[in-house]
This record gives C-alpha cells, sequence and structure tokens, in this order.
C-alpha cells in the first residue's frame, strides 16, 4: 500500500474522486494488509479488558506497526508535529505497563483515545495544528475515513471474476474452516451432555478447550472482524488522501467589542469585590475569622477547588472576548485593558486557592486529589500568563502555545511517582504523631501497588481498623498480603501486567 502514495498536494487543493475499485496490480498487497488489519482487531477486541495493562500499550504500539507498513514512513512522519505527537501516544501508552493507579489510567485512555485518531488525520486537514478549529476538522476527516472506504475490505477479501481461480478457493477454504470450527463447538457440549460414555472420553479434549478459552476466542474474533472493514477503510483513505475532504474555511465571527466589555466591566468588578474579602481573611487570621463566626480550619478548607474552576471560566471568557470581537475603536482598546485585568484577577484568585490548599494539607496530609489539584493550578497559571500575553499581544496564537503546554505538562505528571508521594507523607505524618490516623484502606485500595512499600512501615500486626477508626478486625498485614495477591494475579495475564503490580507482587525481588 505504501508504494502507491503520491507526494501531499497543497492545501487547499485537496478534491474528493474516490474510486471503487482496487488497482489489479495491488489487490494481494490489499489482501495481505487486509489479514495484518484483522490481526490487529483481533488484538484490539483481546487486549482491552479490563483490568487494563500491558494490553493497551501493546495495541498503541500494534497500531503504529500497521500504519508503518500500510502508510510508511512518509505517511507516518509526514511532519514535525506529527512525530512529535507520535512521541507522545508512544509515552502515553507505556505508562499502562509501568504503572497502575486507576484514574491515571482512564484519563490516558480517554487521551489517547483523542491523540490517535488526531495523529492518524495530522497533515491531512486544511487547518494548522494550532487553530482550534482543526479538532472538528480531524474529526470530521476520522469519520469519513471510517465510514467512507467500506467497500474497500470487501473487495479486497472477495477476489475479482477476472482473477484466477487460486484465490478463489483460498477463500473457500477460510470460510469452510471457520464454519467446521463453528458447528463443532455448538454441537460438542450437546453431544457430551447427550451420552455419558463419550463426555467420559472427551475430557481431555474438553480441558484443552478450557486452557484456549475457545469460546472467549471466538468472540474477540466476532469483535475483531465487525471492527475491521472500518480499520481498513481509515487505513485505505489515509493512503488515498485524496478522498479524505476537509470542509471549506469560513470567515470567523467578529462582533462589536461593545458587548464583550460591558460583560468584562461587571465580571472585573465582582472579581475586585471578592479579592478584597479574601484579602481581609488572609490578612486577619483566625482572630478575624473567629469574629465572623468561621473557624480557621473551615476557611482554610474551603473554596479551593471552586477557584480553579472560576480560573478556567476567566481564560474562556478572555479569549472569546479577544478572538471574536472586531479590532477597532475604543472599545477594543478598553477589551484588552479589561482582559489583561481579569487575567491579572484570575492569578491572584489562583495564588489564593494554592494558600488555602497549603493550609489545607499542611493539616490533613497529601492526597491524590490534592496533588492533582496542585498540578491543575499551575497548568492554569501558565495558560493565564499565555491569556496575559494574548491581550498585550493581540496576535499571539494562544493554542500555539497552549496545546504543547497540556501535553508536555501531562507527561510530566505521568512521570512523578504521585501515589507513591501521598503514602509516605500519610504514614511520615503518622509515624511523627502529627497526625492520629492514616487512610490505610484508602492507601491500598484507591491508589496504585506503589503504595504498599510505604504502608509496609507501620505495624502489620495492628488490626487496620486502629489506623484510621474504622473497618474490620482485619491485621494490615493480612490486609497488604491480599492486595499483593492481587497484584500477582495482575502479572499473570499479559493483558493486564504491569511493571507496578509486579513489583508488588515481589516477582522481581532479590
Amino acid at each position: 500500500m505504501s508504494e502507491e502514495r503520491k507526494p501531499l498536494p497543497p492545501e487547499g487543493s485537496v478534491k474528493c474522486t474516490p474510486k471503487k475499485k482496487l488497482a489489479e496490480e495491488s489487490v494481494g498487497r490489499y489482501r495481505l494488509f487486509l489479514v495484518l488489519t484483522i490481526g490487529f482487531c483481533f488484538l484490539l477486541a483481546d487486549g482491552l479488558g479490563w483490568p487494563w495493562g500491558m494490553g493497551n500499550t501493546v495495541t498503541v504500539f500494534a497500531w503504529y506497526l500497521l500504519l508503518l507498513l500500510t502508510v510508511g514512513r512518509e505517511g507516518l512522519f509526514r511532519r514535525w508535529e506529527s512525530q512529535v505527537l507520535l512521541g507522545v501516544n508512544l509515552a502515553l501508552a507505556s505508562t499502562f505497563a509501568l504503572t497502575s493507579n486507576p484514574m491515571f489510567r482512564w484519563w490516558n485512555f480517554l487521551a489517547l483515545a483523542v491523540l490517535v485518531p488526531l495523529h492518524a488525520t495530522a497533515g491531512l486537514g486544511s487547518r494548522p495544528w494550532w487553530d482550534p478549529w482543526m479538532l472538528g476538522e480531524r474529526c470530521g476527516l476520522l469519520f469519513q475515513g471510517l465510514f467512507g472506504n467500506l467497500w474497500a475490505c470487501f473487495a479486497a477479501a472477495v477476489p475479482d471474476k477476472r482473477n484466477e481461480a487460486r484465490p478463489k478457493r483460498t477463500m473457500a477454504v477460510v470460510l469452510g474452516l471457520c464454519g467446521a470450527v463453528g458447528l463443532v463447538s455448538v454441537l460438542l457440549p450437546v453431544l457430551i451432555s447427550a451420552d455419558a460414555l463419550f463426555a467420559a472420553s472427551t475430557v481431555r479434549l474438553r480441558e484443552a478447550f478450557r486452557m484456549i478459552r475457545f469460546g472467549s476466542v471466538f468472540q474477540r474474533l466476532f469483535w475483531a472482524l465487525v471492527m475491521t472493514p472500518f480499520v481498513f477503510s481509515l487505513l485505505y483513505a489515509m493512503v488515498h488522501q485524496k478522498l479524505l475532504c476537509p470542509p471549506e474555511k469560513k470567515k470567523g465571527l467578529q462582533v462589536d467589542a461593545l458587548g464583550f466589555a460591558l460583560v468584562l466591566t461587571a465580571v472585573d468588578g465582582l472579581y475586585l469585590i471578592f479579592l478584597a474579602v479574601q484579602s481581609a481573611g488572609l490578612f486577619g487570621g483566625p482572630a478575624y475569622l473567629a469574629s465572623r463566626g468561621i473557624s480557621y480550619a473551615e476557611w482554610a478548607r474551603s473554596g479551593f477547588f471552586q477557584m480553579v474552576g472560576v480560573t478556567v471560566v476567566n481564560l474562556s471568557l478572555t479569549l472569546a472576548s479577544l478572538s471574536l470581537s472586531q479590532r477597532e475603536g475604543g472599545a477594543w482598546a478598553a477589551l484588552r485593558w479589561l482582559c489583561a485585568f481579569l487575567a491579572g484577577e484570575s492569578l491572584v484568585l489562583l495564588a489564593s486557592a494554592a494558600w488555602r490548599m497549603t493550609l489545607y494539607v499542611s493539616a490533613y496530609g497529601l492526597s491524590f486529589k490534592r496533588c492533582m489539584t496542585y498540578w491543575g493550578m499551575g497548568m492554569m497559571t501558565l495558560f493565564l500568563a499565555a491569556g496575559l500575553w494574548k491581550a498585550v499581544r493581540p496576535d499571539f496564537r494562544f493554542c500555539r502555545t497552549a496545546f504543547p503546554l497540556a501535553l508536555a505538562g501531562w507527561l510530566l505528571i505521568n512521570c512523578v511517582p504521585v501515589d507513591y508521594l501521598v503514602a509516605k507523607n500519610q504514614v511520615d505524618r503518622y509515624l511523627s504523631g502529627e497526625s492520629p490516623t492514616v487512610s490505610v484502606n484508602y492507601l491500598a485500595y484507591g491508589l496504585s501497588f506503589d503504595t504498599l512499600s510505604q504502608l509496609e512501615r507501620l505495624d502489620g500486626e495492628r488490626p487496620a481498623a486502629q489506623y484510621e477508626s474504622y473497618g474490620d478486625g482485619e491485621s494490615l498485614s493480612e490486609l497488604l498480603e491480599r492486595r499483593r495477591d492481587s497484584a500477582g494475579d495482575q502479572c499473570r495475564d499479559w493483558r493486564s501486567w504491569s511493571l507496578s503490580a509486579c513489583l508488588a507482587a515481589g516477582r522481581w525481588s532479590g
């Protein structure tokens, strides 16, 4: 397939001229790649089962190997942004084989569900990667690729009348074997239940079927055959790029800046009053809060999640105002000042939220959610700084900076051992007497296997309930042993294997 690739046409000159017949000299190669596509779809159906682990990593790497074989190096590394996105996707896929945090696995799965299709359609559209409308265009191209060339799969599978009889015989053999195996798998259990002597004579055969999970294999094969036409259609469209038609660019909406200026004036005034009240709490201390009937601990643990959400709204309002307003007149100049003031207020709100979060952590310790809140506030600070710079320089491309920052920030937090740090902080606070309890069940079951090494620092003979004032009479050592058994179970299946589970199970100890 890769031999038929032609140089990329200039942006905007792509035309849709789909053909409904495979080139006669290329049918053999298409049939070979159809077999590889079926194999990948079987792996996709087999490797994404719960619990997640190595299966996800292998599936993503297999997808890019399939792309390399079908579209070639030029198609896989067509532009530098495509190369960067390829590296990001492979790094995110590797986290499934390295870590075992359930939340990171969910988020990384969703991230790959977006980034892998974006990479597959990279360079095929007319919009650059930093244009936010690119997402909609790539989504349209993806659906065109998945559904626009379903005929190609059947054209490669069913031989043309002009071809010789050998491919027909091959297809007949394949269909005959599938039918034979299917009927045998259905009739064999019926015959076993009908005759006790036959059942006793086929014990070893049934044990062999159980070992290879015959029914499960057929179920995955069924889903693989269902997915194959769509995946092959996308691959075919990536090779024949003229089949993918990006929508025409439309002129962006432009409105009078005065409307946005009025909205920003009201919002800026509201935040100014809010910050004045906040500063009274920050600098007045516990005595001032007590005079208002509020405890210092209650004030410290309230509001930081809301403040992070508010800054997201503020950033969206800033970008919408600067992007959709007409750049003329005094209203535009006032709008830029109001946007800069809103960005500054948002940075102060984030600083206040970070201060209150730090007070809360000093009193109650770290948790996974609190660590991610710190990370989110750090990322929002960078985005707000970029929004402030756009107010100063309106021609600044915000998404051209924000997209790489978001990817780099997410890769960075995936490299940080968050669960280990949370467990270490909680256990240190308990052992030093700073905290009377430690959330044993949360650390053992709510996070990854990386927390077990820190929980071993506690007295394993004591009941786990004594560490957090609730639970059953199970000792901590029994709880940890059960958790390590769970890690060992995950290591027995290649699909759920991960380095974190392997280390927790002691497979590589000594």
